[in-house]
């Protein structure tokens, strides 16, 4: 649930950011996509965390 959370999160922040820098349709999904996979391995590492603190 953290890893969908974060990669959804991560994606608006991608697609955002592109907009920002006024990129085209083509450079937001870039972003989006970046941002989304990067955001999805962070998402990855806390819930190993999580599980390892619990148990």
């Amino acid at each position: 649930m953290i890893v969908i959370g974060l990669a959804i999160l991560g994606a608006i922040i991608g697609g955002l950011t592109a907009r920002k820098r006024r990129g085209n349709r083509k450079d937001i999904a870039q972003y989006a996509a970046g941002y989304a996979l990067a955001f999805a391995i962070l998402g990855m590492f806390a819930t190993v965390i999580i599980d390892r603190m619990v148990f």
